[in-house]
């Protein structure tokens, strides 16, 4: 595991430690999940800038990768999930293919309370994502989305 100077863990749980980066000065309260879901491959998955805040109970579920830029507030009870199950009428759900797409999180973006981040997302510099959303959609730069599922419902000025 790579950790940048200023940067301390909490309790956390890592199943694949050298999957995960954190830049500098990265605020980690406690019970944040890294889990690389997976079997052991090479490379970084979970990609965290510096000057990032990662709030108590956030969990990375990650078997592509996610980055997080530079200045993020992540608030907690966040989670970010880039694959999903197969849907399949032709075998069971558990034993399909999960399609995984990376997911990004641009600099100086805020996401509030128990937002959950979903696979292929990317999430543009400045934006914000009121607590509770879930994200399905790509967002742009300072926009402000909130709602189940995430839309556009403002923007910063």
């Amino acid at each position: 595991m790579k950790i940048g100077q200023g940067t301390y863990l909490n309790k956390t749980t890592v199943t694949w430690p050298h999957q995960v980066r954190l830049g500098a000065n990265v605020d980690i309260e406690e019970n944040v999940v890294f889990k690389f879901d997976g079997i052991y491959k090479l490379g970084t998955g979970i990609q965290i800038g510096n000057n990032v805040f990662l709030g108590r109970n956030t969990e990375f579920n990650i078997t592509c990768s996610i980055k997080i830029g530079n200045d993020c507030l992540i608030a907690s009870g966040c989670k970010f999930i880039d694959h999903n199950h197969g849907t399949s009428l032709d075998d069971l759900m558990r034993n399909q293919q999960c399609p995984s797409e990376a997911i990004m999180i641009e600099d100086n973006v805020w996401l509030g309370a128990n937002v959950i981040v979903l696979k292929g997302v990317a999430i543009q510099a400045g934006a914000i994502v009121a607590a509770g959303a879930v994200v399905t959609k790509s967002i742009g730069v300072n926009e402000i989305w909130a709602g189940i599922p995430a839309r556009k419902i403002g923007e910063r000025i």
